[in-house]
């Protein structure tokens, strides 16, 4: 951060403790107090107010290792979800005059507003570098002036994220349309005067709002139900298809979502994204692991293996499916060029397909897109 800035200056000083030790000190943006989680990085340039309201970070710390944030304020046409799911937020330097149209209140007062402690003038660069040396971690935020030991303690005494029930949290309580009249979601594509539009029961274990305003455009209605759902509650509203969402955690602990997609996809075409994509391999039999630390960016390259199209995708995951062990009836169809993980599969005679990464890329390109298309094609096939 500037040394000049008055806005820094009228902060208090604060910092990041890892677990393992390593301490960063910096100035208080957000709101005061103490925060502990995961703590990972995002590689995108924009996109930090859709970073924040992603439900998929439910339990983390996020560090932005782009070194200017804030620049456009926020507002809210660009959430993901009602309010912030981070932890806290990690960011080098905090734009001081937020400039852009759309922009209603800036970065820092959004932050306390929300009760989000979040720290600049880190040196994100040797923090991002630390976290791919040593791995994910447990992480501290503290802002009181308790000291290093006392935050780094903190870090330690922290549940992992396998210890936490996240999807239960970010879930919603009551099933619920979304958007029916059309309002949000624009023109509906596919969609006839007139006519019935199929219905999609969508499974919210985190469900990204654009992911719903995308199902929606495409010319379906789109009935979001609680990850808890049972395949027979599901089946009860007579859907054309069902959609896996996004969301927190480890994928390997939600067993009774794995034994309810294996059940729907003995009836109807099953699509998912993300945390759904690892619930559906895990469904057929593939198995999890937690990756090193993650892809978290707007600018992940990955192959889809059908066309041999490269494609830079948007992605926010922790934990992979394994290509050990993949069952025979399920085919890689994506991998992601960087590491070579498993980024999409698809089962050879089922209507069932899933990918890791975003096609709703918020934020993100927009290459993936034609996904939302080919899951609405097999529903009305």
């Amino acid at each position: 951060m500037s040394t000049d800035s008055n806005q820094q200056t009228a902060h208090q000083a604060a910092l990041l403790a890892l677990e393992d030790g390593r301490v960063f000190h910096g100035i208080s943006i957000g709101a005061s107090g103490n925060a502990v989680g995961e703590i990972c990085f995002n590689t995108s340039m924009t996109g930090y107010q859709e970073i924040l309201t992603d439900p998929s970070y439910r339990g983390q710390i996020v560090t932005m290792t782009y070194p200017l944030i804030g620049n456009y304020g926020t507002g809210p046409g660009d959430i993901e979800s009602a309010a912030p799911h981070v932890r806290g937020f990690i960011l080098e330097e905090l734009s001081r005059i937020p400039s852009n149209w759309r922009s209603t209140e800036d970065l820092p007062s959004y932050l306390k507003r929300h009760g989000i402690p979040a720290l600049g003038g880190i040196d994100t660069r040797s923090l991002t570098r630390h976290l791919r040396t040593k791995g994910a971690m447990r992480a501290c935020i503290s802002t009181d002036g308790s000291g290093e030991e006392a935050a780094v303690e903190r870090a330690r005494q922290a549940p992992g994220l396998e210890q936490l029930d996240l999807v239960g949290e970010v879930s919603t309580k009551a099933p619920y349309e979304w958007d029916p009249e059309g309002k949000e979601s624009g023109p509906r594509r596919g969609a006839s005067a007139g006519g019935k539009e199929p219905l999609v029961v969508l499974f919210d274990f985190g469900v990204k709002r654009n992911i719903l305003r995308l199902l929606r455009s495409h010319g379906v209605r789109v009935l979001v139900v609680p990850g808890s759902t049972s395949a027979e509650d599901a089946l009860s509203h007579h859907p054309d298809g069902i959609f896996l969402s996004n969301g927190p955690g480890d994928p390997a602990v939600l067993t009774a979502a794995h034994e309810t997609a294996r059940q729907l996809a003995e009836r109807k075409p099953v699509y998912g994204i993300c945390l759904g994509h690892q619930i559906l391999s895990l469904a057929f039999g593939a198995s999890t692991f937690k990756l090193k630390f993650g892809h978290r960016g707007a600018n992940q390259p990955v192959q889809d293996l059908r066309s041999g199209r490269v494609l830079i995708t948007s992605q926010n995951h922790g934990y992979a499916v394994h290509d050990e062990g993949l069952p025979s009836d399920l085919e890689v169809t994506h991998r992601h060029l960087n590491d070579g993980t498993v980024a999409g599969i698809r089962h050879r005679s089922k209507k069932v397909a899933a990918v890791q990464f975003h096609p709703e890329a918020s934020p993100g390109p927009h290459d993936s897109a034609p996904f939302f298309e080919e899951f609405v094609a097999a529903i009305r096939g």
